[in-house]
């Protein structure tokens, strides 16, 4: 994979038969953009994938989220549901981290072992 920008594009969540979702996604790659990520929002159209980052926080959040750990290969490692006020605890193998709102990634199949695609557009370089 190439260098990683911020940007806009689309999350492929697949299968083994091929990709069964498509979701709205907003990449945060920058310091400042990772800082950010969902703070101050009342909600999240689609999937925000945070990299590099391997832990994740809900201090002053709105909502409830769901967050995905995933590898370098962009496999799910780990899905968990997260209420404000919490502190994520840190997953070694970890190299991004997906934020959704509670209960999307549940509809959208997204569980330990599948494998997400990052879709043209997405703010990946090279």
């Amino acid at each position: 994979m190439g260098t990683w920008r911020d940007g806009e594009g689309r999350l492929g969540i697949g299968s083994g038969s091929g990709t069964t979702h498509e979701v709205a996604l907003r990449t945060a790659a920058s310091y400042r953009a990772r800082r950010r990520g969902l703070l101050g929002q009342d909600g999240v159209d689609g999937a925000l994938l945070i990299t590099p980052c391997n832990s994740v926080h809900t201090f002053r959040m709105r909502f409830a989220i769901d967050v995905a750990y995933l590898d370098r290969k962009l496999n799910v490692l780990t899905v968990r549901t997260m209420v404000p006020g919490r502190l994520g605890l840190p997953r070694l193998r970890a190299r991004h981290v997906l934020e959704a709102e509670a209960g999307a990634m549940e509809a959208w199949g997204l569980r330990p072992g599948v494998r997400v695609e990052i879709r043209p557009g997405a703010a990946v370089d090279g």
